[in-house]
């Protein structure tokens, strides 16, 4: 009993970190299809929304210590966000979020630049449901070929 509520609760925990960590543990682990896209989606969603509510104190702590380190504010890193940002707005934040950054990296992002809580948690919602059933479908139906039977 334990050790299947601990099975749920890491690929929960996983997602909210890591996205693509959850479908591959779910695989692993034996969980099924909806239970896996469920929490994967779920662990998301709740790093979302708990970062979307501290996002600009993460965010000024994040540039209090890089000043202190002396390190540049606009780094390559930071100027091709901002371009993604001025490309696509919050739609491409959102879809790269889980490919790209990590779902706490992506929604303080958002958070700084301004985005409407609101905004944020819808943007979100529709990329963890795009990439969850796309990395979750994947790896379910992928998981039999031999290079990937570390899965099993």
């Amino acid at each position: 009993m334990l050790a299947g509520v601990l099975k749920y609760i890491s690929v929960y925990l996983l997602s909210a970190v890591k996205f693509f960590g959850g479908p591959l543990v779910g695989v692993t682990m034996g969980l099924s299809f909806w239970a896996t896209l469920c929490l994967t989606i779920a662990g998301m969603m709740t790093s979302v929304f708990l970062f979307s509510m501290i996002g600009s104190a993460v965010h000024d702590r994040y540039v209090a210590r890089q000043r202190a380190k002396n390190k540049p504010m606009f780094s390559k890193k930071n100027r091709r966000i901002v371009s993604v940002w001025k490309r696509f707005g919050m739609s491409g934040i959102a879809f790269l979020t889980p490919i790209l950054f990590t779902p706490i990296v992506g929604t303080v992002l958002a958070t700084v630049l301004g985005v409407s809580k609101s905004r944020i948690m819808l943007h979100m919602l529709w990329s963890a449901v795009f990439w969850g059933l796309a990395v979750t479908f994947t790896l379910f139906e992928l998981s039999h070929l031999p290079f990937l039977q570390f899965l099993k």
